[in-house]
């Protein structure tokens, strides 16, 4: 069974907001890609509308935009996604997980596009009261 902890960015207030994906709910996002839509009501959030932004497996590898498969991959590169500190005109083999959510997948990095009548920190408050 698939679990997910999705992370919701908020570009109005800056600020990022957790939720947590399970069973069925998280089998809707399986096969989805970088840069793709996901209505919130497939995730538990009415009304919000998202885009998949990114994400990383489970040993914490982040997904890349450019890499289209569903595993873990090994490339050569420059500094992006997963590189930082590379000199200028040298690359280095880095480790990536592709665009594809799959089981495997540990996090899932959304931004929202489409805001819902119920504010994300309501569902905050809620669970810290219980």
């Amino acid at each position: 069974m698939a679990e997910f902890k999705i992370v919701i960015a908020d570009p109005k207030t800056g600020k990022c907001y957790q939720h947590a994906v399970k069973g069925p709910e998280a089998s809707k996002l399986i096969g989805k890609k970088i840069g793709d839509k996901v209505l919130g009501d497939e995730i538990g959030l009415p009304g919000y509308e998202l885009e998949i932004t990114g994400g990383s497996d489970y040993c914490g590898f982040p997904m890349r935009r450019d890499l289209n498969e569903a595993g873990r991959k090994r490339i050569y590169t420059v500094r992006s996604a997963g590189v930082r500190d590379v000199p200028k005109g040298q690359r280095v083999r880095k480790t990536v997980a592709g665009n594809i959510i799959h089981a495997k997948t540990s996090q899932v990095n959304m931004k929202i596009l489409k805001y819902g009548q119920k504010p994300l920190e309501e569902g905050k408050k809620e669970e810290k009261s219980e």
